[in-house]
């Protein structure tokens, strides 16, 4: 199968995940303006109702998170890794996903908990490299390295997915120790992370090119029909405190807000539709060279040497 056989097969689950999204949103906004007049009207005290919403709402959003975004993006990687080692998927591909996931809700959540390790250990390093970006080149070096940590994160998620997709084809081994096996191979493979790291970022800034400018581009020609909503904004900011004359400016305004339009919508749409076609083919390259390569307990040993924190997590599956 091609990839993009793989990610036109997949892609029902990346709907699935939007509209669980949205439902997550609506729930956390429901309570947050449910708490806020009841509690308004009940004793004329509506923010302490719309913190108790608000508080209500996160716990709704993780339960949500935890129980069933978790399971959807389990399966549908798990698709996607059958697809890209098998050459072939099941008929009913959406069902099969969520087969595959049954009965392994304790080790999905299991591996949920070390990947946000993983991810931990290496905001970790984005921050201290900030700092020190900060301490040598001031804010311009803050800067630049801000920029770097992005997109190392960034590299990091999908690093995440690579260990999905990793513990979910080695079936028999422990969570913890396939977590950490999959991202040696996403490391130490020079040749196929190049190649993964050439098709996240030229694919990632092709898509905000195209997505985000096409979005910035309509909304400023639709912006540009009521200039009379700008003017007035401007005058607005104008009477604040702080300097915010950038947004005085009716026409700069209306260019900033269109490019925060045009990269929220690029985010939903990037994340939806195009993440997941890099993604397969990320994990493509990513099995192919884990299946070709033994792992060895030196391998392990060198990557706990680069962080010790490596170690308590192998040590999660006894």
């Amino acid at each position: 199968m091609t990839n993009f056989q793989v990610y036109r097969k997949t892609l029902s689950f990346s709907f699935l995940n939007l509209a669980v999204d949205i439902c997550s949103i609506i729930i956390f906004v429901g309570l947050c303006t449910a708490g806020f007049f009841i509690t308004d009207k009940a004793n004329d005290h509506g923010l302490i109702g719309l913190l108790i919403g608000f508080i209500l709402g996160l716990i709704a959003a993780a339960a949500i998170k935890y129980l069933v975004s978790n399971r959807i993006k389990a399966a549908q990687v798990g698709m996607m890794t059958i697809g890209v080692t098998d050459d072939q998927l099941p008929e009913h591909v959406f069902k099969q996903g969520f087969a595959e996931v049954h009965g392994r809700f304790h080790k999905i959540t299991l591996f949920f908990v070390v990947t946000n390790a993983i991810k931990n250990i290496f905001r970790r390093l984005g921050r201290a490299m900030t700092r020190f970006g900060e301490a040598v080149g001031g804010d311009i070096g803050g800067g630049i390295t801000s920029v770097i940590d992005s997109a190392i994160q960034t590299l990091i998620g999908y690093l995440c997915d690579c260990c999905l997709g990793w513990v979910m084809y080695n079936k028999q081994k422990g969570v913890a120790k396939a977590a950490c096996e999959g991202t040696v191979i996403f490391f130490k493979k020079g040749k196929t992370l190049l190649k993964n790291v050439g098709r996240i970022f030229l694919m990632g800034i092709g898509s905000l090119i195209l997505i985000g400018g096409a979005f910035f581009g309509i909304l400023y020609v639709i912006f540009k029909q009521i200039p009379g909503t700008f003017v007035r904004l401007a005058e607005e900011f104008a009477q604040t405190d702080g300097d915010l004359s950038v947004l005085t400016d009716p026409s700069k305004l209306m260019l900033i807000i269109a490019g925060i339009g045009g990269f929220v919508i690029w985010s939903i749409l990037h994340s939806v539709l195009v993440r997941p076609f890099i993604l397969t083919g990320v994990l493509r390259n990513y099995m192919e060279a884990g299946k070709n390569e033994l792992i060895t307990d030196a391998d392990l040993a060198d990557l706990e040497n680069r962080s010790p924190r490596f170690a308590k997590l192998r040590n999660m599956d006894e």
